[in-house]
């Protein structure tokens, strides 16, 4: 099964005005590692949005996961349970702790307080900021913030990663430390 199927797929704004995607046809297999490259405004992060059906195209067909995105009612569920977000800005909440933090899209699933401690733990062990689980995002450098943002990402098990630019913001320094930790995490557990 591809994990991303896209046909025919365009997106304006402004009444058409603005022709964010044209007629995109795009297909990713599962466990593929892709990057989207271009320049600012070509629509790069408005594809990311229909992949992570936080937007509707209006017209064609994307399938992600096995899900029609563009005829489905049942968009919040899932993502929650098929999408993982890195967004450039990591949009972390300021007055919870960094687990609390990760802690936030295994609401969906039910899990008791325990359960939700012990698995953003666990994810910070994976991105290499255990010590940091307690402390509010704010005391982070900013390549520590990607790296918790990446571990909430990993929260729910996601079967397809979106990251818009996740290292936009970065030194170069770090983007190379923030891109190796995606690679190696694509390569550990698999996801799209």
């Amino acid at each position: 099964m591809n994990a991303v199927e896209i046909n025919g797929l365009y997106k304006s704004y402004e009444g058409g005005k603005i022709k964010a995607l044209n007629g995109i046809n795009l297909t990713i297999e599962d466990g593929e590692f892709v990057s989207i490259i271009g320049p600012s405004g070509s629509g790069k992060s408005t594809l990311l949005n229909m992949l992570g059906a936080l937007d509707v195209p209006d017209s064609g067909s994307i399938t992600v996961a096995g899900q029609d995105l563009a005829t489905s009612r049942k968009l919040n569920e899932f993502r929650a349970e098929r999408i993982g977000f890195i967004f450039q800005l990591h949009n972390l909440i300021p007055n919870i702790s960094v687990a609390e933090n990760i802690e936030i899209p295994m609401y969906t699933q039910k899990l008791s307080s325990k359960e939700m401690r012990s698995r953003a733990l666990k994810l910070l062990d994976d991105v290499g900021l255990r010590d940091k689980a307690d402390m509010k995002p704010n005391k982070l450098s900013g390549g520590e913030r990607q790296r918790v943002a990446i571990a909430r990402a990993l929260a729910n098990n996601p079967s397809i990663i979106l990251a818009d630019e996740p290292t936009g913001s970065l030194d170069s320094k770090t983007s190379s430390k923030i891109l190796k930790q995606l690679i190696d995490l694509h390569e550990e557990k698999n996801v799209t």
